[in-house]
């Protein structure tokens, strides 16, 4: 009797465990169907609005951004390597990719070329290099040649000839007239009240 007990209560156990076998092979079609099914949802616009909305939740796009050390740490890495030296050297003999790559930088440079013209350290730094004997030479021989000479005259002439400069030349012009003018008869003034 008690092996029959024993026997009822494992018997329904080992149905279980009997049937799952020809359960995984359906399984494994239910897999695929299903498969398939999630990729035609996807395609849809439904679907394709759903990840959409999913990548526009806070929480989700918190976890999709990455590590700006990791980051920085993969660019450095890739930008220092042989590869990417070559790829450098490679990408930057193209002149329109220098063109677009300068332009974009433009700005960046500006803002630290003024602020680097700000800083008492890099401006003592220019000063000793002005005034190394040999540069102060060059510049002298500069100065003095005749290609320079005659670049000055042509941004001169240029620079006289632009209306923006010829008006503001002209109001120079009339103040220091009406200043002189001022004086003088302030002197008259004075020498009449005398």
């Amino acid at each position: 009797m008690r092996k029959l007990k024993v026997l009822l209560l494992f018997t329904p156990f080992f149905l279980m465990i009997g049937c799952a076998p020809a359960e995984q092979g359906s399984n494994r079609m239910d897999y695929d169907q299903t498969k398939k099914m999630v990729i035609d949802i996807l395609k849809t616009d439904e679907g394709k609005g759903a990840i959409e909305e999913i990548f526009n939740d806070e929480k989700m796009q918190q976890k999709l951004i990455m590590d700006q050390s990791v980051v920085s740490q993969s660019i450095q890495s890739t930008l220092t390597s042989d590869e990417g030296i070559a790829f450098w050297k490679k990408t930057f003999e193209d002149p329109k990719f220098v063109e677009t790559f300068a332009k974009s930088m433009q700005s960046e440079h500006e803002k630290m070329i003024k602020g680097l013209m700000k800083d008492p350290e890099y401006q003592g730094l220019m000063m000793d290099i002005m005034k190394d004997p040999e540069l102060e030479k060059e510049m002298l021989e500069l100065l003095k040649s005749k290609e320079y000479r005659g670049y000055l005259q042509t941004v001169m002439s240029e620079t006289f000839d632009s209306p923006l400069y010829k008006t503001k030349i002209q109001d120079i012009l009339i103040k220091a007239a009406e200043d002189v003018q001022a004086i003088k008869s302030a002197e008259k003034k004075a020498e009449e009240e005398e």
